[in-house]
Formats: C-alpha cells, structure tokens, sequence
C-alpha cells in the first residue's frame, strides 16, 4: 500500500523503515532535507515539498503527519488544502483529542478524512512494534488495516486487532484522547518506580547516621536503616516474574546498568502536555485522579518550580515557632 509520511523525527523515520520492510511504498517529507535524503537510500520516495507530496500519490491519498502538537494543526490544514474527497489525514502525534474533534469537523464538508492516531512504541518501535489507538470514520480506517497492521506488534491474524496492538477506539478524537489517558497513567507509573528506587537508595540512611550529629538525623531509629542496597540489581531481578515487572522497568534496569548513580542526569522531568489533558479531562468529568495529579506536580517540582513554595513554609515555621532551618544538600 501507498501511504505519505510528513515528518520523519525519531518516531516517523522508524515508521517510515517498518512500513518499507513489509513492501508498503513511502512517501516522505520533511523541512529536514537530510532526514529524506537518508530514507531515500532506504527505499523511500523522497518529496521536496507538501505539492510534491500530494502530486506523488495515488488517489485515495493517505498522508501520515508525525510533527510536533504545537505545529501540526496548522500543518493538517496546509495539507488538506492541497488533498481531495476521500483522501485521508492521519494525526498520529501527541495532539490534544479536542483539536482532533474539531479538525474532523471542519474537513468534513471537503470529504477529506480525518484520523486521530495515539501511537506509542517510542524509539523502539521500529523492532518491537507500535500500539495504535486510532480515531475517526470507520470506513477510512477499514481501507488503511494494511497500514496499522504493519505498524502494530502484529501476531495470529484470526484474533482481534487489539491483540495485535491496534485498535479503533470510536470516532474523531477518540484515539488521542485514549492516548492522552495512557499517558497521563505513563506519568504516574514512572513516579511509582521513581519513589520506590529512591527509599530503597536511601535505606542506608542508618549508617550515615552514626556519623553525623544525631540533632540534625531525620531517623529516630537509625538500626534499621542500615542497607547499602544494589538498586540497579534490585531492578533487574524484579524484571523476573515480578509483579510489577513491565517495559518501563526493563528501560530502567538498562539504565541502572549502564550508570548507577544517574549522574549524566539532571533530574529536570519535561512534560509534553498529556499528562495536564488528562487531569483537565478528570477534572471536567468529575473523576478523582490524585496519583495522576501527583506525577504530574512531582514533574513541576523537579524543574524547581516549588522553590519559593519551600521558602515559604521555611519563613512561617521560623515565624510562629522560631525554628532555625536546616542547611541540607546544597548549602
């Protein structure tokens, strides 16, 4: 199957190679020349520009867009304005689900289609497959199954898409915005493993204690905090039939392997958006999220955003208590 693929940053450059292997012809473009260039030496028809694009597809066109959220609603309306009645846009970024909504509205009177595509499988995705969660006109999606199967996991034929990692979750929007709630669930996931490793980092706190002035010790009972812990083994064996066992801990074991005391790291923890649309959407439907919620605040904290907070709460206990602060790490 033909399909156009705008944008070829870490993601779309890997979706690009996987359609390919499995003999679906690509169409590429991007503002980045080499980033063409390069898949073109990988088989790839390579576009020099949006009318390039379009003019090097058959009708029915189908033009996947991986761009940034902040970019792409603009960029589906300069590329609509040069497709025709049942061509399809596919939005497999991280956009927000309501500008899917509304863009599936507006392109509608054209008969251009429109489809909202969660897509997860990040760097690794070009080996271990990508989860789908599409959104939009059943029919569109019907035509592109070729395309998603490619892209999915893939496994028994017979079984359903969902077992093989893709699935059409309901009309315009609704994949992102299950893609937004995966996410936001992505967010408190990693602050859980996150925490744990950091007590369990800290569980020597016993030992430092009996050097230090016991005044100033956070630990009443500093005997049973005496554990001079391998964090990055005590990851690798909950890799093995652990409960908790997952990807994002494989990822972390790797980690952990690679540099044990994460030193190359900063520790300043981005937020690309989903997680502050998931909470807005809890929020406006009325369902308690406090550990999304905290994932999400623990994020804004890294970044020192709750500096000031801190000296302020130090100012009201010296205040009402004349309590004298402490100088901790970094004083």
């Amino acid at each position: 199957m033909q399909i156009g693929m705008m944008g070829l940053g870490r993601m779309g450059f890997n979706m690009a190679r996987r359609l390919m292997a499995d003999g679906h012809e690509v169409v590429a473009y991007d503002l980045n020349r080499d980033s063409v260039a390069a898949l073109e030496k990988e088989g790839a028809i390579g576009a020099s520009s949006i009318d390039d694009l379009v003019a090097r597809l058959k009708p029915p066109r189908a033009v996947w867009l991986m761009l940034p959220a902040a970019v792409t609603e603009g960029a589906v309306r300069d590329l609509a304005a040069h497709l025709a009645a049942d061509d399809v846009v596919i939005d497999g970024g991280n956009s927000n689900y309501r500008n899917a909504v509304d863009l599936a509205a507006e392109l509608a009177p054209t008969g251009v289609h429109f489809l909202d595509v969660g897509t997860s499988g990040g760097v690794w995705g070009a080996e271990r497959g990508y989860c789908l969660m599409i959104g939009g006109d059943a029919a569109a999606v019907a035509r592109l199954d070729p395309i998603f199967a490619t892209l999915a996991p893939g496994g028994d034929p017979s079984s359903g898409t969902a077992e093989r990692g893709y699935l059409h979750c309901g009309p315009a929007g609704a994949g992102h915005f299950v893609k937004m709630i995966h996410n936001g669930i992505e967010y408190g996931m990693m602050a859980a493993y996150a925490e744990g490793l950091n007590i369990l980092k800290s569980a020597n706190a016993g030992a430092e204690t009996r050097k230090a002035d016991a005044e100033t010790s956070p630990l009443d009972e500093p005997q049973y905090y005496r554990y001079d812990l391998d964090v990055a083994a005590i990851t690798e064996v909950w890799r093995h039939a652990s409960v908790i066992s997952s990807w994002l801990l494989d990822l972390t074991a790797s980690a952990l392997a690679a540099e044990p005391d994460l030193a190359s790291y900063k520790g300043n923890v981005a937020d690309s958006g989903e997680g502050r649309w998931t909470l807005k959407a809890a929020i406006d439907t009325g369902v308690p999220a406090p550990v999304l919620s905290s994932a999400l605040y623990s994020r804004f904290s890294s970044r020192g955003n709750d500096e000031f907070a801190n000296k302020v709460l130090s100012a009201m206990r010296q205040a009402f208590g004349g309590h004298i602060e402490k100088q901790g790490k970094g004083h």
